[in-house]
């Protein structure tokens, strides 16, 4: 059974619709990760799921439970927040314990001086106590307990804010950018961590982010969404080398996948600027498509033959284990991308004339609306073992390869 359920979900502010019928589910134990662009609604979807946000139409469900009647502390959700929502005048220790005291001691056990003495508050604050000394080990910052949310790190805070999370041993984990707050060698080194305490959790996983890096090397599997609507769900490996829109293609990837347009011929290939492509297309003849090649799909070639584009270099980019070159080719709006072997292609310099040529298979095919057409399965993206060597032409080169809520209110 699925863990969360969200179905025909839609959320309108006025006549600006955030979120557009979006249907998901999420299975027991997955790590899922909502990709999109600021403002594409998947921050909202989060909070709708969390209980934060009333949604216009549509339904939740947590584990075969409708959750819409219920508030955000009935849920048995965890929510780790962008900006971590840490109170600065307690210790981390007491963070950590906060969903805990509000859940499992009275209000007279609460009060600060007589609520110790009380009937049952020893024991309970006894195991309170021992729950985060558990979880923080966990998370390594048990040496960090006595101390202040504003003398600590940003990772630091980042793991107290999971270490909130986890301590209650909630159902659904939901995270809305929580790296986003972290310099670049830090967001690495924490995605490595979340993606081993998903593991041995086992816990359902719903992240929000707009890293495609992160989304692509964490999740089970990614959703992608623009303006409002979810565009496709898949394992990262086929939103990249698979892509279902055109908008899901350009968003995936760095660089930039080539977008070149096309005309299907009357043999069924696509003419495209400079060449001319045997692809399965699927399309009368005449039709306009949009080829979209991802820059280590295509090579250069010194033999010119008919799925041969030839361009003129426009810049280099050495990147030590990459060199991308910007090919102006005419006929195409933009500099064609491609990854070179830098040892094969040191000396190529502004000004060069060059042909370049997609390895089979590799091209991908959209129609005039964006949607994936088509009857070919594009290879896996990424170096072959043959580093690009095409099998039919010898004179193939190596190719290179918010406003965040009170937790306490929220939470309790």
């Amino acid at each position: 059974m699925p863990s969360v359920v969200v179905a025909g979900i839609e959320k309108r502010f006025g006549d600006t619709v955030a979120v557009d019928d979006v249907t998901l589910e999420i299975a027991q134990g997955e790590f899922l990760t909502l990709l999109g662009p600021s403002g594409c609604g998947k921050s909202t979807l989060l909070r709708i799921i969390a209980g934060l946000e009333p949604q216009t139409s549509g339904s939740v469900s947590i584990d075969g439970r409708v959750v819409d009647h219920l508030r955000p502390k009935q849920r048995d959700i965890a929510m780790v927040f962008q900006s971590y929502a840490l109170y600065p005048h307690m210790t981390v220790s007491q963070n950590m314990a906060l969903p805990l005291v509000m859940r499992q001691l009275t209000l007279a056990q609460r009060l600060p001086l007589i609520g110790r003495f009380l009937p049952g508050s020893r024991g309970a604050r006894a195991a309170i106590e021992a729950r985060v000394r558990e979880v923080a080990a966990a998370l390594e910052i048990d040496h960090l307990l006595g101390r202040k949310p504003g003398q600590l790190s940003g990772g630091q805070r980042q793991r107290v804010a999971v270490g909130r999370a986890m301590v209650r041993h909630p159902r659904v984990f939901l995270m809305d950018e929580p790296l986003s707050n972290l310099d670049a060698k830090l967001r690495v080194q924490m995605r490595a961590e979340i993606k081993e305490l998903h593991r041995r959790l086992g816990i359902t996983f719903l992240y929000v982010t707009h890293d495609q890096a992160e989304a692509m090397t964490m999740s089970d599997r990614v959703a992608v969404m623009m303006e409002g609507e979810l565009l496709q769900v898949a394992p990262p490996k086929t939103i990249y080398a698979a892509p279902a829109d055109m908008r899901v293609a350009t968003f995936i990837g760095s660089p930039r996948i080539n977008l070149l347009g096309g005309v299907v011929r009357g043999d069924g290939a696509v003419e495209v600027p400079t060449a001319v492509l045997d692809v399965a297309a699927g399309l009368s003849a005449g039709s306009t498509v949009t080829v979209g090649l991802r820059p280590e799909s295509l090579a250069l070639v010194e033999v010119n033959g008919r799925d041969t584009f030839r361009g003129t270099v426009r810049a280099v980019e050495h990147l030590g284990a990459d060199l991308f070159v910007h090919a102006e080719v005419e006929g195409a709006a933009e500099p064609v991308i491609l990854r070179a072997d830098p040892a094969a292609h040191d000396g190529l310099a502004y000004g060069d004339a060059v042909c370049f040529a997609p390895r089979p298979g590799a091209a991908l095919l959209f129609d005039g609306e964006g949607r994936r057409t088509g009857l070919d399965v594009p290879a896996p993206c990424g170096p072959s073992p043959a580093l690009g060597l095409r099998l039919d032409d010898a004179a193939f080169r190596a190719a290179g390869p918010m406003t965040v809520p009170r937790p306490v209110d929220q939470w309790r």
